[in-house]
């Protein structure tokens, strides 16, 4: 039997034999193709963001054909009637004209706007990801520095994209930005010069924006995507925890074909979903706003949702007494506190976590299975602290707009919010601790008696018990794989000379932080409790009853019954059926069967 080969195939395989040859390229592509990825849909998560960045680019390499970046001003002519005879910058005259007479103009620009919307719900979503299940630990502490340098990133993107129209809406936020520069003692009004070229708004402010949007922003975000791929490369994937996964091995699929045909078919999928919302929902109507002019003023000005949390912030702030002038200089503490320092600390213990989570419990070990959130209440419930003040402070932001729709008291709304904004953490951190530790429980009940049933049995002095399913090897295992976190024991202040160590009040820091976050805790099941469990008939169908009764009239598993079913045989004879013993089988059996 003879095989045909393509023309096409032939042209394929004859540029790679070209290139290889050439570059040497082919040993390195073929190792790269076999590497492999686990199979996970929290994994998608920092592919949407890499995808939407790629539509974002697309995107903006039209727009930027049309956009017109300056602050020139000039009388509108075009086909929207009601903004005719109107003076405004030409950035913002050729806005319109992008939306109303480039053809697919409005669809691009919506296409680019909702494309950097879900990038930077993606970004912040994926490092939700990656913060709860501990994947920023040793090896990748800088892959999460990366991440959190691209959140920041997307934030300055995104606002100095959403500035360059020059409408109503970007201009007052860009007032805002002059304001909160402004606070920063010494140096603000030095800086706010720097930045608009001037006092604001100037004419240099619409060029700036744009080389930051255009060049400086997206070339430092390119660099670092590319960096971080490689970490992801260079460094084992990380994956769940599971039957047969251990920090040594990857379970899942191969780069090529199967990862590279499901990637690329993803990438499809998210480009269709930006258009077909892009082609449905209006998003940042410039049109109705009109050109930047200070003195409309109305409820509903708001940024898009990744700012919402400062403009909230901004808003629960009190503004009596809170203006001081200290060696000649203004201190506005009622902007500099919610825009400058509660940001400023909330980021800087974002990046520097996984360095006190090092810290506080020492391991320097390498970790390639992730944590299940469950199993870290204290970073769980940190995670959701943080996550319920940022939902607070967007809620906040919108404070005008609930006022207005539920016919209520913007007072009465500020002063709920500031209150919720420091119990509503709090609560939030309690509720998910408890949790936490009740699923951990849980766990362990689920490992020593099996899984409820539903199905009775009764004994012939009429006692009823509910027969127990033993748990398979991949459900143990992911209940008994964890370690334990424990708070720290250290050595005495002073040695058995009477010299004072060094290092020891360190040592105090760290034994008072690990009590915080492992004080509370449950312990995992260990091998000898599962084995005494069994060895009490505790794991299996009917075995609880040898505690109570003493075995004096425990029910024992016989033979299997007449139609192939295994029967329990109970004081005084009859039988009732059992739940029958789970194989012990699976990448796990040898390691987690005790």
């Amino acid at each position: 039997m003879t095989t045909t080969t393509s023309p096409a195939a032939k042209a394929a395989g004859g540029t790679a034999d070209y290139l290889d040859q050439r570059t040497g390229l082919g040993a390195a592509v073929k190792g790269l193709s076999r590497k492999i990825f686990p199979d996970h849909w929290s994994f998608l998560l920092g592919e949407i963001a890499l995808y939407s960045f790629i539509v974002i680019l697309i995107s903006g390499v039209f727009l930027t054909l049309f956009f017109v970046p300056s602050m020139a001003e000039t009388d509108y002519e075009g086909p929207w009637a009601a903004m005719n005879g109107v003076e405004m910058s030409e950035a913002f005259a050729s806005t319109l004209r992008l939306s109303f007479e480039v053809r697919g103009g409005l669809l691009m620009r919506q296409i680019h706007h909702w494309a950097a919307l879900l990038f930077m719900a993606s970004i912040v979503t994926h490092m939700m990801r990656v913060f709860f299940t501990g994947a920023f630990r040793k090896p990748r502490e800088l892959n999460w520095l990366i991440g959190f340098t691209l959140m920041i990133l997307g934030l300055a993107a995104g606002f100095s994209g959403y500035s360059l129209p020059d409408d109503v809406l970007s201009g007052n936020g860009l007032r805002i930005t002059d304001g909160v520069v402004r606070s920063i003692p010494i140096i603000g009004s030095y800086l706010s010069y720097f930045i608009f070229g001037g006092e604001f708004p100037g004419q240099d402010l619409i060029p700036r924006l744009f080389i930051v949007h255009v060049l400086l922003v997206p070339a430092i975000i390119l660099a670092l995507v590319g960096l971080h791929l490689f970490l992801v490369f260079l460094q084992k994937h990380t994956q769940y925890p599971g039957g047969g996964r251990t920090n040594t091995n990857v379970v899942g699929f191969p780069l090529f074909p199967i990862y590279v045909a499901k990637a690329g078919g993803f990438f499809f999928i998210v480009f269709g979903v930006i258009a077909l919302m892009a082609a449905t929902m209006t998003i940042n109507p410039v049109w109705n706003y009109g050109p930047y002019d200070p003195s409309p003023v109305g409820a509903g000005a708001q940024p898009d949702w990744y700012m919402l949390f400062l403009e909230g912030s901004l808003r629960l702030m009190p503004g009596q007494g809170t203006e001081w002038v200290i060696g000649g200089y203004t201190l506005s503490l009622n902007v500099l506190i919610p825009a400058v320092v509660v940001p400023g600390i909330l980021f800087t213990a974002l990046a520097a976590y996984p360095f006190i989570e090092q810290f506080v419990t020492g391991d320097k070990r390498e970790h390639h299975v992730l944590d299940r959130p469950r199993n870290v209440p204290f970073r769980t419930a940190t995670g959701v602290a943080i996550l319920t003040a940022f939902f607070i402070l967007v809620l906040a932001g919108s404070n005008d707009l609930i006022a207005t729709q539920f016919d209520l008291s913007i007072n009465d709304i500020t002063w709920t919010f500031r209150v919720l904004f420091f119990v509503a953490p709090v609560l939030a951190f309690w509720i998910t601790k408890r949790i936490c530790l009740g699923l951990q429980r849980k766990d362990r009940e689920l490992v020593l008696h099996g899984h409820e049933t539903g199905r009775i049995v009764r004994f012939a002095h009429g006692e009823y018990i509910e027969v127990h399913r033993p748990l398979d090897d991949q459900e143990r295992w992911l209940r008994v794989s964890q370690e334990p976190n424990r708070p720290l024991e250290i050595e005495p202040a002073e040695d058995s000379r009477g010299v004072r160590r060094k290092g020891y009040r360190k040592d105090v820091l760290r034994q008072r932080l690990s009590r915080i976050f492992f004080e509370d805790r449950v312990e995992p099941v260990t091998p000898a409790e599962l084995a005494a469990a069994h060895s009490h008939g505790e794991h299996d169908a009917l075995g609880s009853v040898h505690q109570t009764h003493g075995g004096a009239n425990v029910p024992e598993l016989d033979q299997a019954g007449t139609d192939g079913v295994p029967t329990v045989t109970a004081a005084g004879g009859g039988r009732r059926l059992a739940e029958p013993e789970t194989p012990q089988q699976g990448p796990g059996a040898d390691a987690r069967n005790h």
